[in-house]
């Protein structure tokens, strides 16, 4: 009797325990389903411009520049480039500083031309003669001949265009007025096209002179 007794104790015992188990289980299982799979929020890629990465954010566009004196040092320096140009076309030793020469004579006379067009359509006033600064340029290449110009000539040639290309770049990116900003942008190809040619010929004058 009493071993009846203490199995149907030991029974009900068993009962009452496996539903709290199984609830647990259910629970305890229910809240890690709730759980998104990737318990980390989502972080923005370090990567993606503008996203506490500055140093990948676009480059700032160069100020606003003044486009009468842009007009102006273009047309004094326009100028400038056709008469040193004539001068390396008869002063200089090497063909191929006498032929970049007579090109920058050809290009230059014709956005000289151009300029002037958007002059007078624009109502701006331009020299039409070079000031002391751009005169003494060419004043102190005329005193030389020979290899002696080649080289004053290439190097004061290399450092022109090298700020001609700064200057009409900075022009067609932020310029205000839209026909100056186009002139400026058309002409820019060919500037930058002299500026490898004489990087080009700056080399040879080096290996030259080794």
């Amino acid at each position: 009797m009493r071993l009846n007794l203490l199995s149907l104790i030991l029974a009900g015992a068993v009962l009452c325990i496996q539903p709290s188990n199984r609830a647990f289980g259910q629970h305890s299982g229910g809240a890690g389903q709730s759980l998104p799979s990737n318990p980390n929020p989502p972080r923005a890629n370090p990567n993606t411009p503008g996203v506490n990465n500055p140093e990948m954010n676009p480059g700032t566009a160069p100020a606003k520049v003044d486009d009468k004196k842009f007009v102006k040092d273009a047309a004094l320096g326009g100028m400038t480039e056709v008469e040193l140009g004539k001068l390396a076309a008869q002063k200089a030793s090497s063909d191929a500083v006498k032929q970049f020469g007579q090109k920058m004579v050809d290009d230059h006379t014709k956005a000289n031309d151009d300029l002037k067009q958007l002059a007078s359509k624009e109502n701006l006033s331009i020299p039409d003669a070079l000031d002391s600064k751009h005169q003494k340029r060419i004043d102190k290449l005329s005193k030389l001949s020979g290899a002696a110009f080649d080289k004053a000539y290439v190097k004061d040639q290399l450092k022109d265009h090298e700020e001609d290309v700064h200057e009409f770049q900075s022009e067609a990116q932020a310029g205000t007025d839209p026909n100056i900003r186009q002139f400026a942008s058309t002409t820019l190809p060919t500037l930058q096209a002299h500026l490898e040619m004489v990087k080009g010929l700056n080399k040879s004058e080096k290996t030259s002179g080794q």
